[in-house]
């Protein structure tokens, strides 16, 4: 098997989470710092020509788009496992929570992170509207429940986790939210896991 390559950056919870992922199957691969000035450059461009990370090299398939990368590494390399279950139900409810990552889990605590810590020209104000009501709809479904989609870490917890977990350094307390903090708990707590580099909290706005 050759190495797989995965360009981004350590502070990007679209990459953090499939570098998760590849450290939870125990996928050895290469990082690759990718900073916007690279994501400008010609041969990123030919690699994924929206400019976007994470990008997966594994062979000579390029892929991008963090949540198709997250499905590509289980096909790939982990087939039915509880990764992505095969049954319909369930590969359903990991879909769901995919698609809240790429929507609420981009436009709420993701959005707000980015505005607070590097200065993003998004909507502040709508981003904490958007988490509030997405944070408080995750709390009421993970209050008897373990994990999101199944009783197993599936790829819709790694896909919500990242950008969730540091929502504090967006400005958005997780202190009202119990079930979600004992969630991020059992993320942590999963062989291979590993942090992002913790940023400060931001002052009130």
């Amino acid at each position: 098997m050759q190495t797989l390559k995965l360009y981004g950056t350590p502070l990007s919870g679209h990459v953090h989470r499939v570098a998760l992922l590849l450290r939870m199957l125990d996928l050895p691969y290469e990082f690759i710092e990718a900073p916007a000035g690279v994501r400008q450059s010609e041969a990123f461009r030919r690699l994924n020509p929206f400019g976007q990370i994470p990008v997966l090299v594994d062979g000579d398939l390029a892929l991008a788009d963090s949540n198709a990368i997250l499905v590509y590494l289980v096909k790939r390399y982990a087939p039915g496992s509880h990764w992505l279950p095969e049954t319909p139900q369930a590969s359903a409810q990991v879909q769901v929570w995919l698609s809240k990552a790429a929507g609420e889990v981009r436009y709420g605590p993701a959005s707000s992170r980015l505005i607070a810590q590097f200065s993003s020209p998004e909507d502040y104000q709508a981003a904490l509207a958007i988490a509030a009501r997405f944070l408080q709809q995750m709390e009421l479904h993970l209050a008897e429940r373990d994990f999101l989609a199944t009783e197993h870490a599936t790829i819709g917890d790694l896909a919500c986790y990242s950008y969730v977990a540091v929502a504090p350094e967006g400005g958005i307390s997780l202190a009202p939210y119990p079930a979600i903090r004992r969630w991020v708990a059992r993320i942590a707590a999963l062989p291979g896991f590993f942090a992002m580099p913790a940023l400060p909290e931001p002052t009130a706005r």
